[in-house]
């Protein structure tokens, strides 16, 4: 008996439970249920450039009219003092918005109001009210950006030649159309004297292209500090790049085959497409052997290709500078014989009379299938007017 009044007493606990307002469900006018969703924030952000940010909440459940209590909070050490941060409301920044008949309400803080002074700095924006709930994270962001160096839409290693690569650099604050100009600075090393960079300040369409060349490096000196700056009123936003210049070197490494015979017999290099050996873009081809040499119909065209043993330290350290200096000092042939020596060959192809028609590069052979293909593995490019040409 004393078991079956315990039974009762926790049924009875549980159906005065889900009386409870809590545990109810919401119901409209009719006693339908009412599915509400999930009130929803979006805002203007603030950059480096900006004064200030706006937030607007749509709200789920508030009505129009209803009023809504907005404050900010920020990671910071309590007042009663402590060795934490802590997200914590921040003085003065407490507002009272009204929802309007679209239900949704707007808040404008400034920077200063926000505490926001540079890249990363961060608050949450709380909108708390009798009938809804949002809240917004902004977080300042730099509105300068730039790339690593680029030769068209390729990004490169810097190395110690004359040719010319470019840093994109957008500046674009939150509050429209930047109108300004940049200012571009270079310091090669970090004892340097800061300097203009030839061309600064750039205005006009953006990106800015702001050059920079193996040349500008000196003699010993392999690291340049770039700093960009642009300013908006009373606001200036720095960006800052660190570039290592490198030994001159081919800038692409493929991998290819050719096969005796058919449609793969020859090897564009440029693409690295498998052509006929007869094909007017096959620059290396096997035919009757493995031998590898200029395709018939791509020599024909008044086109050349030579070849002479290299190593395996030239093709690991890839300086094309000491590997154009071996060419040079070598006796070239107009055949490579895969499988003599250590399979190391540097070859030196000329499609033209401009110094951007002739293409260096070295050969490293992979694997030979006797009387049926030579795989390969190829390094080319060494001037930056050569990645407009290859794939």
């Amino acid at each position: 008996m004393k078991k079956l009044i315990i039974i009762i007493s926790v049924l009875f606990a549980m159906v005065s439970c889900n009386e409870q307002a809590y545990y109810e469900i919401p119901l409209d006018e009719n006693g339908n249920v009412l599915l509400t969703g999930v009130s929803s924030t979006e805002g203007t952000g603030i950059s480096t450039l900006d004064d200030e940010f706006t937030v607007t909440a749509t709200f789920a459940t508030a009505k129009s009219g209803d009023v809504m209590m907005v404050e900010l909070l920020q990671l910071q050490f309590p007042p009663e003092g402590g060795t934490a941060k802590q997200l914590l409301p921040m003085a003065g920044t407490q507002k009272e918005v009204t929802v309007g008949g679209d239900l949704t309400a707007s808040v404008t803080y400034t920077r200063n109001q926000a505490n926001l002074n540079g890249p990363g700095d961060n608050v949450r924006v709380i909108y708390n009210g009798a009938t809804d709930f949002a809240n917004a994270s902004v977080v300042m962001v730099a509105a300068a950006k730039s790339s690593k160096p680029k030769v068209g839409d390729i990004e490169i290693d810097v190395a110690r030649t004359s040719e010319t690569a470019f840093f994109n650099v957008t500046v674009e604050p939150k509050s429209g159309t930047y109108a300004g100009s940049l200012i571009a600075q270079r310091r090669n090393g970090s004892t340097g004297t800061w300097e203009d960079v030839p061309g600064s300040p750039f205005t006009g369409t953006q990106p800015f292209m702001v050059p920079i060349s193996g040349d500008d490096f000196e003699i010993g000196k392999d690291t340049m500090d770039y700093r960009f700056s642009s300013t908006l009123g009373s606001y200036t936003d720095v960006i800052e790049s660190k570039i290592i210049v490198r030994d001159p070197y081919f800038f692409l490494k493929k991998q290819a085959e050719v096969v005796l015979g058919g449609s793969s017999a020859g090897r564009n290099l440029l693409t690295n497409s498998a052509v006929a050996e007869d094909d007017a873009n096959a620059m290396v081809a096997v035919l009757g052997s493995l031998m590898i040499k200029g395709g018939s119909a791509w020599l024909a065209a008044g086109n050349t290709i030579e070849f002479v043993e290299g190593t395996k330290l030239l093709y690991d350290k890839n300086n094309s500078t000491d590997i154009i200096a071996a060419f040079d000092a070598g006796t070239p042939a107009t055949e490579a014989d895969p499988i003599a020596g250590a399979g190391y060959y540097i070859y030196k192809a000329v499609t033209g009379t401009n110094a951007e028609d002739t293409f260096y590069g070295m050969i490293k052979m992979t694997n030979v299938t006797p009387n049926s293909s030579v795989s390969f593995e190829y390094r080319i490019g060494d001037q930056y007017a050569h990645l407009a040409v290859i794939e």
